[in-house]
């Protein structure tokens, strides 16, 4: 399976690529213009994560977002899907490492739920973030694949920019009015 890369779409923004990696990992990476805090805050803070999280053409909208964001804590996402039913994600926080690192698992798949890693690697004025997911079965990887999530995701980053671009006006504004 080809990696998709969306720097052949729009060549100005950081290429997203979703790559399957062996028989029970998938693998996402995008470079963003931020620096690794910033893009930490974005993930971990819950009204952040809900302005980016669903894509803006999906059919669903995240309707809450429960959150204890720390290892041993917990997460439950609740979505409206085509306005008709509603859909529950969950999990347990396996590590929460600020500015570099977040482990989860997805229990709502029960023994089919991946474990989910984010990395954030800073470098110089821009961070590079790989969310790995780790199946328990090829299947379970392969229905992940199929369900059309990791298309979405050139998208979820973009909006990611737009709130990174947003928090880091908000930084640069309150170190300026610090300076006077």
């Amino acid at each position: 399976m080809n990696a998709i890369n969306d720097s052949e779409l729009n060549p100005t923004k950081n290429p997203t690529t979703v790559e399957p990696k062996s028989e029970r990992e998938v693998v996402v990476r995008r470079t963003f213009n931020a620096p690794a805090r910033i893009v930490f805050q974005a993930w971990t803070t819950p009204a952040l994560f809900k302005q980016w999280w669903v894509p803006k053409s999906a059919p669903c909208s995240l309707l809450s977002y429960e959150a204890d964001i720390r290892t041993g804590g917990g997460y439950r996402l609740v979505f409206s899907v085509d306005g008709t039913k509603t859909m529950e994600f969950f999990g347990k926080y396996i590590e929460v490492t600020p500015h570099s690192r977040i482990v989860w698992t997805n229990d709502e798949s029960g023994e089919d739920g991946a474990v989910t890693t984010v990395t954030l690697e800073e470098k110089g004025d821009k961070t590079l973030l790989v969310l790995h997911e780790l199946y328990r079965t090829k299947e379970a990887r392969d229905a992940g694949l199929a369900s059309g999530a990791y298309g979405g995701m050139e998208e979820t980053f973009g909006q990611l920019d737009e709130v990174l671009v947003t928090l880091g006006a908000k930084g640069e504004a309150g170190a300026q009015r610090e300076e006077v």
